[in-house]
């Protein structure tokens, strides 16, 4: 099974319980793995996010992934860490936690892309698709073409991440990439679990 498929990334502006909610409806429909983000920075309430959300997804076999920190991801004993560009560099963080969880880098520029094809990490977050709401900070939108061309040059598994949604999900389906991050395309979803099983659907 491929586990970047339905990459369910969290809405930190949710509580607690809401998300618990929300992620284990999602992994009912499908949702392949799971990144827990908290941008607010506080270290504590990202623990207890993190193992509120770990609790639900136990026996589940869907990996849980710590957004920026390897610290709470090592707190939590997560199934991996996603770094953005300036984070903790890859290499450092694969030390820290050991060659058997999952790295994932956010990659934002052709530059970056290339890069990438040196550093010890297990797949790459593309970003952004399209330009969205929650990015503020946009480099560079890379739409349908540029994804597609992305997905030939990388060695790499590609996880395609920015203004994804179900009017454009088969045209991101069909350039290969290996998977879809979507934040408010089911956390905001009426049903969470209706709606990972429609995305599921368009993919295939």
């Amino acid at each position: 099974m491929n586990p970047y498929r339905l990459y369910l990334v969290t809405d930190d502006r949710q509580p607690v319980d809401t998300l618990k909610t929300v992620v284990a409806e999602a992994v009912r429909g499908g949702v392949t793995m799971v990144q827990v983000r908290e941008k607010h920075g506080d270290v504590r309430a990202f623990i207890e996010r993190a193992q509120a959300i770990k609790t639900v997804l136990q026996g589940t076999g869907v990996p849980l992934i710590i957004n920026d920190r390897v610290d709470v991801a090592l707190a939590v004993d997560a199934d991996g860490v996603h770094l953005g560009q300036s984070d903790m560099p890859a290499a450092l963080a694969r030390q820290l936690i050991g060659p058997h969880k999952l790295l994932g880098l956010s990659v934002e520029t052709e530059q970056q892309l290339f890069e990438a094809e040196s550093l010890p990490v297990d797949y790459l977050g593309l970003s952004a698709i399209f330009a969205t709401p929650t990015k503020t900070n946009l480099i560079k939108e890379w739409g349908i073409d540029g994804l597609a061309s992305a997905v030939a040059q990388s060695s790499l598994p590609l996880v395609a991440i920015g203004g994804i949604n179900a009017a454009n999900l088969q045209d991101i389906a069909a350039t290969g990439v290996h998977g879809v991050a979507l934040v408010s395309a089911i956390c905001q979803a009426q049903c969470p679990r209706t709606a990972a099983q429609d995305l599921v659907r368009l993919m295939s």
